[in-house]
Order: C-alpha cells, then sequence, then structure tokens
C-alpha cells in the first residue's frame, strides 16, 4: 500500500491504494452527518467540501478545518479522517474536509490556496453552518501539517479568519531537505526522502530548494512566526520529519508564541494511523485529543 520510497512512476499505483474507503457507512454508524458543499478554490474554480457533525446537532459548536495527507500528490478529502471521527462523536464539535488539488496536474500555489479559500469559507458561513466562529482551528498529518501551518500564516497576514489552534502532525514544512532525520531514514518506514523529493519537485518543480518558495507553501521558510494561534505539532523520533517539526516549535518558542511539541520515541511517520493499535499510537490519539480539547472547549 505504502512503498518506503515513492518516485513519480508510482503515482498512479499511490492514488489507488491510498484513496479512502465507501464511509457513508462509517459515518451513519457513529453518527455523524455528512453535508456537501462546492465552493470557489483557488483562481475561481469549484472544489467540494464536506461538514460532518453529530447527528441531530442544535447549535453552533467548535471546528476543525481537515487538511488530509497524501504527499501533495495523492490522497482524498476522506483519507485519514478516521481519526478526526472522535471530535465529533466525543466532543460534539464539527469537522470541515476539504478537497484540495493535487500535484504535479496543480501546481503551488493551488492546493494551499484551495485550503486557505475552505478556511475562509468557513468563517464566513458559520452561522448557517452551526460553526463558533471564535473556535475554528485547522488540523492536518503530513503534507496536511505543512498545509496547516501555512494556512495559519495567510490567515495572519492577510487579516483573514482568527484561528483558535493549529494542530500539525508530523508536518512537511520545509522542501529544501537539509536536516539530519532527512537523511537516517532512507528506503524504510512510511515516506522517506526520496518520497519527500517526490512530493515537493510534483508541487513546485524547478522552484524547489530554491529562493522563490513562499512560506505559505513550505512554512520553515517563515522569518517570523509571531502572532501565530496555539499550535500542537507532534512527530515520530525514527521519522525524516523529526528536526523540522523540533525547529518549527523551537522557532514559535523563540518569539513567544505559544506550541506544544511531542517528540515519540520509536514512532515512524503517521504512526498513529498506521498502527494506532500500538502504545506510542493510542498515546499519540489522546495527547492530540486533549490538548485541542482544552483549546476549543475551554
Amino acid at each position: 500500500m505504502f512503498p518506503p520510497s515513492i518516485t513519480a512512476d508510482l503515482l498512479d499505483f499511490m492514488r489507488i491504494s491510498y484513496a479512502s474507503g465507501p464511509v457513508d457507512g462509517l459515518f451513519a454508524q457513529r453518527g455523524i452527518a455528512r453535508e456537501d458543499h462546492t465552493l470557489a478554490g483557488h483562481a475561481g474554480d469549484p472544489i467540494e467540501v464536506s461538514v460532518l457533525r453529530p447527528d441531530n446537532a442544535v447549535g453552533e459548536r467548535p471546528a476543525v478545518l481537515f487538511i488530509h495527507s497524501g504527499g501533495l500528490m495523492f490522497g482524498d478529502r476522506f483519507s485519514g479522517i478516521e481519526l478526526a471521527l472522535d471530535w465529533i462523536t466525543e466532543f460534539g464539535w464539527a469537522v470541515v474536509a476539504v478537497e484540495y488539488r493535487l500535484a504535479p496536474e496543480h501546481v503551488d500555489p493551488y492546493p494551499r490556496e484551495d485550503v486557505y479559500a475552505a478556511l475562509e469559507w468557513m468563517a464566513a458561513n458559520a452561522e448557517s453552518l452551526g460553526l463558533r466562529a471564535d473556535r475554528l482551528a485547522v488540523s492536518g498529518g503530513s503534507c496536511g501539517g505543512g498545509m496547516a501551518a501555512g494556512v495559519a500564516l495567510a490567515a495572519r497576514d492577510r487579516a483573514g479568519p482568527r484561528l483558535a489552534a493549529q494542530v500539525l502532525d508530523y508536518p512537511m514544512l520545509d522542501d529544501r531537505g537539509t536536516t539530519a532525520s532527512m537523511h537516517q531514514f532512507d528506503a524504510m518506514g512510511v515516506w522517506d526522502r526520496i518520497s519527500n523529493e517526490t512530493g515537493w519537485a510534483a508541487l513546485l518543480g524547478e522552484r524547489c530548494g530554491g529562493p522563490d518558495v513562499s512560506p505559505y507553501t513550505a512554512p520553515a521558510r517563515a522569518t517570523d512566526l509571531s502572532g501565530l494561534p496555539p499550535a500542537y505539532i507532534d512527530v515520530g523520533s525514527a521519522e525524516i520529519f523529526r528536526d523540522e517539526a523540533i525547529a518549527y516549535a523551537q522557532e514559535i518558542w523563540r518569539v513567544g508564541g505559544n506550541a506544544e511539541l511531542h517528540v515519540w520515541a520509536g514512532a515512524f511517520h503517521a504512526c498513529d494511523v498506521f498502527a494506532p493499535h500500538t502504545s506510542v499510537g493510542r498515546e499519540m490519539i489522546r495527547a492530540r485529543n486533549t490538548w485541542l480539547a482544552k483549546i476549543l472547549d475551554d
């Protein structure tokens, strides 16, 4: 399903193997209502979002914009959403899943601007959607975590929606690939250096690693991380994104910001998704949910 090293010739295979399965039965089983909407994404093109909330929900509730993983090249808005469903069934929140467009067919800035359009749509329509405009968060894993960080930066700089939190799970933050951990896990685990280079090249082409990459696309390039919403950052100790996740948290702290960082000993990339039955996988899920509940419910 997920080869350690993903190259461009494997893209068609990955788009089949990583696609989400049927979800309506799962939603019905867990008492979740689904409402689909079409909105204007980057350049005014239509994109789809799904609003998920408890059945028979009444009144406004906190909401999380869910940004799926998939290395910028594959996946769909329901890929990996199983863990986010706990936010609906246990806490009564809403989750908005966005179908951003994928590289290489849609290069930068299409994916991240599609996501930002979804955030603006959430905020502008909060009342009619039954969402609390003062309790909006963004969340994503891997490339979705990188886009969540970029959206938080863009919302700050554009005087956009005011976010209550950003959840950055093992985030894909830096196209330059210069950290020590980036070179420690070649051809093993989930998402190695070769896979990472494939994803960034699909999105950025010849600009990859050069000077003309926006911090909204690669948030590790941001020179100012002040004024951001509280951040939850987690990463495994045995994965390529370990060092860039740590550096991002350190830079938030350096400028006086609020970040909670977890480096899970022995965990590989997306351990909570691929091995949720393990002790470390369960702890990753519990710690994330506890932190986010403190922000959105308190």
